[in-house]
């Protein structure tokens, strides 16, 4: 079952609180997994960060906004209880709650108001979108940095493919040394060379000691390698005596040089949108042009005062 949206949440936790009690949030999530029929692999997908469960971002998130309008409050650390502001939502409202029905709290307005106020606020117009997603501002961050780096990955190969055969070689190079292979630049540009097609190829150290050797070819081919490329490939592995490959190219790979890449086993394949992913993830042809520090409650540090 696909996991509910954190406003979708909104009522429910508020209903499983009408006992009047102070339950824990964990208490709380238990009941809405078993309330939304939940199984165990909707409770473990992940953000796509990976950071955390999506499930309990977005209960997280549901308890909140409903705090900061006061129609929740916390007694404990970690647990929840319903106010009287609550029990009254519950009755003016017959159905779903969302922000917009939150709006009427001047606390939660004011919340509101002072994170669009901050340094890195966004224009009125693209608050408002925000304001009114479904998905937690968690999952809001994610997509919008995934959305940044697929546009900044397809530029990225879109540079690539024009360089030059000796600005490839040194693409290749830098990015096999940023990679932990190969030792240093030196090393790694006298041991690749280019090759007839406009390509590279060579053998690199894997380790600093060059126990286990790896054999790279890499080619700025325009269209997607076959299966007797790759077949070609694994022969020349033992001509070089090296035990593993690594076939780059700024193309693809047919369904079927995947396959033989599969099977001979000691081949990887880098096609160009994964050469541009590690390009990103390795800081090669690209600089960072804005961090954002994400932080969140050190719960260690307040148990040990």
């Amino acid at each position: 079952m696909t996991v509910t949206d954190y406003q979708t949440l909104m009522r429910p936790l508020l209903e499983s609180l009408q006992d009047g009690q102070t339950h824990s949030m964990q208490e709380v999530s238990a009941a809405l997994a078993e309330q939304f029929q939940l199984t165990e692999v909707d409770l473990q997908e992940m953000l796509p960060s990976g950071r955390q469960a999506t499930f309990a971002n977005r209960v997280g998130w549901a308890k909140t906004y409903l705090a900061k309008a006061q129609v929740v409050e916390t007694v404990v650390r970690g647990t929840v209880r319903l106010t009287a502001r609550g029990r009254e939502l519950l009755g003016r409202v017959p159905g779903r709650i969302t922000q917009n029905d939150l709006k009427v709290y001047p606390e939660f307005q004011a919340f509101k108001e002072t994170r669009r106020s901050g340094p890195t606020a966004q224009p009125q117009s693209n608050a408002a979108d925000i304001q009114h997603t479904d998905i937690s501002p968690d999952e809001q961050l994610d997509t919008l940095y995934a959305e940044l780096s697929a546009a900044l990955a397809d530029e990225l190969l879109t540079q690539v493919r024009a360089l030059t055969p000796q600005q490839f070689e040194i693409l290749v190079v830098q990015l096999l040394v940023a990679m932990g292979y190969g030792g240093s630049v030196r090393d790694a540009g006298q041991a690749l060379g280019r090759s007839g097609d406009n390509g590279i190829d060579g053998v690199v150290k894997q380790d600093p000691l060059g126990l286990d050797k790896v054999y790279v070819q890499a080619k700025q081919w325009t269209n997607n390698v076959g299966s007797q490329e790759v077949r070609n490939f694994s022969g020349s592995l033992t001509y070089h005596k090296a035990s593993k490959g690594v076939l780059i190219t700024t193309a693809g790979f047919s369904s079927s040089a995947t396959d033989t890449a599969r099977q001979i086993g000691n081949i990887i394949l880098i096609g160009g949108d994964t050469l541009a992913e590690l390009m990103i993830q390795y800081g090669v042809g690209v600089i960072t042009r804005s961090t954002y520090l994400v932080k969140k409650i050190d719960s260690d540090f307040f148990e040990g005062i």
